[in-house]
This record gives structure tokens, sequence and C-alpha cells, in this order.
């Protein structure tokens, strides 16, 4: 049975007016890179609560989360009138597999996310497994908008730690941005622009992590079974490890 800790929040960082990270001070908390915790917050008809992935490090005193404000959700706009020193509810412990415990080994690692589902990756990159187990890292982000690519300057901090080992590849699919590419996921794959940009091949001994709108994670997949990857599981072991991340 999950247990609450209250957690006290000590900052929120505004990407744009409906898409923000929230941070909460704790001290470590016991978690794998990857998983999520439920946030909780008392509103007027009770407690809410949704789960959200960690985007820290297991190793921070703070737990960071990426969350997007939707408009009639019961959850996402209680957050974002949270002010420093307001409470939290964080469940305790963590949860999920999507993790590269789970992942077996391969050429490459494709981290590739939509929206806030870039979270748990980060929390990834910040440990040391990834770069230990992988010759080839690359993290895709796909966006609707530019101001969307959140923790920009955290991605090309830890390019910058891992030259030639991490590639990140922005796509931003209704404006042009300098160094994105512009089209949905599945058909950047089929034309091969995003392998050709990437540098990296995506074949069956890939391994390849998908996170975010379910949409883009069954046609990606699809697409990717196609060019004969197959989904991983415990009795199976394969190429595509799925994270459903609608939030």
């Amino acid at each position: 049975m999950a247990q609450w800790l209250n957690a006290t929040v000590s900052e929120t960082i505004y990407w744009t007016s409906n898409l923000f990270s929230i941070k909460a001070k704790t001290g470590p908390l016991p978690f794998i890179a990857g998983q999520f915790v439920r946030l909780a917050v008392d509103g007027p008809q009770g407690r809410i609560q949704r789960a959200y992935s960690l985007v820290n490090p297991p190793s921070s005193e703070y737990q960071e989360f990426l969350v997007s404000t939707v408009a009639d959700g019961l959850l996402s706009p209680l957050l974002q009138q949270l002010t420093p020193g307001d409470t939290l509810g964080i469940s305790q412990p963590a949860s999920g597999f999507f993790i590269l415990d789970e992942v077996p080994d391969g050429d490459n690692l494709w981290l590739i996310a939509t929206g806030t589902g870039i979270g748990p990756y980060l929390s990834m990159l910040a440990t040391d497994e990834p770069y230990q187990r992988f010759a080839h890292i690359i993290l895709v982000h796909s966006v609707s908008s530019a101001a969307d690519l959140a923790y920009k300057e955290l991605i090309e901090g830890f390019v910058a730690q891992h030259p030639g080992h991490l590639h990140y590849q922005p796509i931003v699919t209704r404006e042009p941005h300098p160094g994105a590419l512009q089209d949905r996921i599945p058909n950047l794959i089929v034309s091969h622009q995003l392998q050709q940009h990437c540098g990296q091949l995506l074949n069956p001994k890939s391994q390849v992590m998908l996170c975010g709108n379910p949409q883009m994670i069954t046609d990606t997949k699809a697409v990717l079974e196609s060019m004969g990857l197959t989904k991983n599981l415990r009795r199976t072991p394969g190429n595509i490890t799925v994270e459903q991340y609608w939030k």
C-alpha cells in the first residue's frame, strides 16, 4: 500500500503559460530512473492524485516533475497554483518498469518522446547507466511549438559531457525551428530523415523506448515492427519498450 510523503514546494519553472516544472524538497528518495510516483493536492472535492514521472536523478534532494496544464483537468491546474512553501503529497514507493534495467543490450539506444514524455529520459540521462551500456544514445523530443522544448539547456549540458556518445534531436511539428525536424515521428522514420539527421541506424540491433502521446506510440511501434523490431517483454525480450504517458 502506498505511503504519502508531505513535500514542500521549492520552485515552479515556467517554460510556457501551460507547461511548467514543479520542484519539491524531500531529501533523496529511493527510486530507479524512469519510475513514477503519484502527486496529490487537497482540493475542494477532496484529495486529487495522479501519476507523474520523476525528472531528477535518484541522488537529488529535490523531486522534480514536468507538467502540462489541462484546462479541464482535475490536478494539473491545482499544481500550477502551488507556490513555494505549499505542501505537495508524493506517494512512496515509486513504481513502474519503464527503466533501463528492463531494456536488453543493443548497438544503440533511441529515447523517443513527445511533450512531457521526455521527463523519465532526463532522469536516466543524469545517471551513468545509459552511457556505460550503449555506445550511442539518441534523444528525440517532438513538440508542437519550439517554446515547448523544455530542459534544452540541461540536455545540451548532457551532450557536452558525452560528446559523440549522446545525440539530441528536437522535432517541432507546427513551425520551423533551427536544428529541428518538422514532421511526425513515424513519418520521419519511414523516410529515414530521423536516422540520417541523427547519424544512427534504426534496426533490429537497436533498442527503442517510446514515451508520450498514445497515438505516436501506436503509430511508431507499427512502423518499427514493419522494420523487424519487436515489442520488449520480460518473457520475450525485444527492441521496443513503451510507456503510455498522457498528461
